[in-house]
């Protein structure tokens, strides 16, 4: 058995206590359940729980995954940015539906979410971007996104230029940075269990508002 192997399989899976989650105690709507289940994530330590891998398809229909990260989560949907010109952007563009999924192993917690996306106005993406940090806008500055780099030398060029301008120019846009949102019509809830009971709660949006049903692990 190499390395790998021996280190695969010696791995623990939730080795501590996780919460109890009852159903039927669950809100109406996913939303507020999202919100409590995320606060609750932070505060048991978790790290960087506001990260998410999101799904795409692209125009051949090869899905695609990748992390980024959670921008907020409000009565439109789940919001997240990036440059339209990116591989996302363009794949969103192209077949704008998406899926977005949440681990936070501190609790033996998913939440998954599948819904059709669109883009928000170019003032409030904007706005997004400037409420955030200056390295958060320089990354925004160098742009070209998913596009083939020549060296490593050329990346720290041009995001050195990004950053000075950043630094002087705190209210500088990038005219391809573009905030979307994921209109969810499902959203499933997961509590993992140590005996492997684990509940699962979905959510699913229909003429009257939210159904729920639950799903075997």
């Amino acid at each position: 058995m190499n390395d790998f192997d021996r280190t695969l399989r010696s791995l623990k899976v939730w080795d501590t206590t996780l919460p109890v989650f009852a159903p039927e105690t669950a809100p109406v709507e996913p939303l507020a359940l999202f919100h409590e289940w995320f606060v609750a994530a932070a505060e048991a330590g978790q790290v960087e729980p506001h990260t998410m891998s999101l799904a795409t398809v692209d125009e051949g229909g090869r899905p695609d995954v990748r992390t980024v990260m959670l921008h907020g989560a409000d009565a439109r949907g789940w919001h997240f940015a990036s440059h339209a010109t990116s591989a996302k952007g363009r794949q969103l563009a192209a077949r704008p539906e998406a899926a977005l999924g949440f681990y936070w192993p501190v609790q033996g917690r998913q939440v998954r979410v599948r819904g059709r996306v669109s883009t928000s106005p170019r003032d409030e993406a904007y706005a997004d971007l400037h409420a955030r940090t200056t390295g958060a806008l320089a990354s925004a500055l160098v742009g070209r996104q998913s596009e083939v780099l020549d060296d490593l030398d050329t990346l720290a060029r041009v995001s050195r230029a990004a950053w000075e301008r950043a630094e002087a120019e705190p209210g500088a846009h990038a005219e391809s940075w573009t905030l979307y949102v994921l209109e969810p019509a499902e959203v499933e809830f997961f509590q993992g269990d140590e005996r492997r009971r684990h509940v699962r709660l979905r959510y699913r949006r229909d003429a009257a508002g939210w159904a729920r049903e639950l799903l075997w692990p």
